[in-house]
């Protein structure tokens, strides 16, 4: 955890260095990319030590996936030999390291490069072996049209602004970045000359910065002060079990889950600070004129504090995860997308039990949720109170969901999850089932999604 800290400190003080003396107009990308690269390495074995070798190990072998391999298969073979990699790095994690040793958990960069790999090899696999109309529009936007060279494979995978937390990044975004491209892309979709400007701004990420730090400091704080006192392992005691009613125990849930909560804040908002010093991650501008610098932000904590549904949960909390769970697998499954992309979830996590407690009863919750909102939300948008009543409730009942569904995250072995879910009768299992019963909602094909993608894509190009 201290290496961890003083190399994304580290890291923030070479990122601000990097964009003010190694900017694009004073050095060439080759420079950029060298940089990035050779402080990325450094980093990992400095954190990592010897174990850092895994990391470069899987980076090369993919790299020879990509020049080998054809297009039609390269994302395939990318994708199994880069998870089946992981998830023998995993299985050595438990074997081994006895769940795990910090000093020796390289699985936190390792499962950050296979989120790349996948992703690159995906979005090759798009710009050079399918057509423009089989592809969605953001497919069609991400889609890569050539090889990279062995140097822009290495920066985009080993960078040092990614490689100890991430998050994941496109391509095509991180090339635009190192060329001096990424600001100018996202201002050119702006009409400045409405705004009363003569030429293009540029924007600096300073204030983003800064707030992002203000950030990361009350989380630390609320991590040191909340996290350690209030631990998971106390909602299965047996002395709380005994003398606790029912609801308190679901309130106190609710509490611990909420003090698990700023280690992640923490270590995602830092990284996202990181790659926003260095002049990454501005992803354009809101419809008040605002610069926005959240193209790689990895939680919208608001949103996330004050979701109304299980869905608006998932889609801020760990945000660049999901857009390549999306990517990789939601997009691309034939059938049972829902309940495919929370088994990558699961596997891409790692193999301990509690991880697929977590991601089979998040299936079941998901659909849940849906079946509900389908079939009733709409009566409770007739009035201002009706609606206001069911966010409401709605909020609740999502956030007592959330608990119940992670609870086993944080444990990770089958016996105190089973204990813990016995404790609290598996009320959300049995209510889940019974509203699947009640309201079935039918999976949505992939024909129909692609054609819904379709016509977003006609849509688009028509604008």
């Amino acid at each position: 955890q201290i290496n961890f800290v003083a190399c994304q400190l580290f890291a923030l003080l070479a990122a601000f260095w990097f964009r003010i003396y190694l900017s694009p107009s004073h050095a060439s990308s080759a420079v950029r990319h060298a940089f990035a690269t050779l402080f990325g390495i450094y980093f990992a074995v400095f954190c990592f030590g010897w174990y850092s070798i895994h990391l470069f190990v899987l980076v090369m072998m993919n790299y020879g996936i990509m020049n080998m391999a054809s297009i039609p298969n390269i994302h395939r073979y990318s994708f199994v030999v880069a998870m089946g990699y992981l998830t023998l790095c995993h299985i050595s994690r438990i074997y081994i390291f006895h769940y795990g040793i910090l000093t020796t958990d390289f699985s936190g960069p390792l499962m950050i490069i296979t989120q790349k790999i996948t992703t690159l090899a995906c979005q090759l696999h798009d710009g050079i072996g399918r057509q423009a109309e089989e592809l969605t529009a953001e497919q069609n936007r991400l889609a890569v049209k050539s090889r990279p060279s062995l140097l822009e494979y290495l920066s985009y995978l080993l960078n040092f602004m990614s490689i100890i937390a991430g998050p994941c990044s496109n391509y095509k975004d991180y090339i635009a970045f190192i060329e001096g491209r990424h600001v100018h892309m996202k201002l050119l979709e702006v009409n400045w000359k409405q705004k009363g400007y003569d030429r293009l701004p540029d924007p600096s990420p300073t204030g983003a910065v800064m707030y992002k730090l203000c950030i990361t400091l009350v989380s630390l704080i609320l991590f040191l002060t909340l996290t350690k006192n209030f631990p998971m392992a106390y909602i299965i005691d047996n002395e709380f079990l005994d003398k606790t009613p029912f609801l308190s125990r679901l309130g106190y849930l609710y509490v611990v889950t909420q003090a698990a909560k700023p280690k992640y804040y923490f270590a995602w908002t830092l990284a996202d600070a990181v790659n926003n010093a260095a002049g990454y991650g501005f992803s354009g501008v809101d419809e008040r004129g605002t610069f926005r610098w959240d193209l790689l932000s990895n939680l919208n904590i608001w949103n996330i504090e004050t979701a109304t549904s299980f869905k608006m949960y998932i889609e801020n909390w760990n945000i660049q995860t999901a857009a390549w769970l999306k990517r990789v697998c939601y997009d691309r499954a034939p059938w049972y997308p829902t309940a495919l992309t929370f088994i990558l979830s699961a596997l891409w996590h790692g193999i301990y039990p509690g991880y697929y407690f977590t991601f089979l009863t998040g299936i079941l919750i998901t659909l849940a949720a849906r079946a509900i909102r389908n079939n009733c939300r709409h009566y409770f948008l007739s009035s201002v109170p009706l609606k206001i009543a069911y966010d409401i409730v709605t909020w609740a009942v999502t956030q007592l969901a959330v608990c119940y569904t992670v609870a086993p995250f944080v444990m990770l072995a089958v016996e105190p999850t089973i204990k813990f879910y016995k404790s609290v009768y598996f009320h959300m299992h049995i209510l889940s089932i019974l509203v699947l019963l009640l309201l079935p909602i039918r999976p949505q094909t992939h024909s129909v999604r692609r054609a819904q993608n379709q016509a977003m894509l006609n849509s688009i190009k028509s604008k």
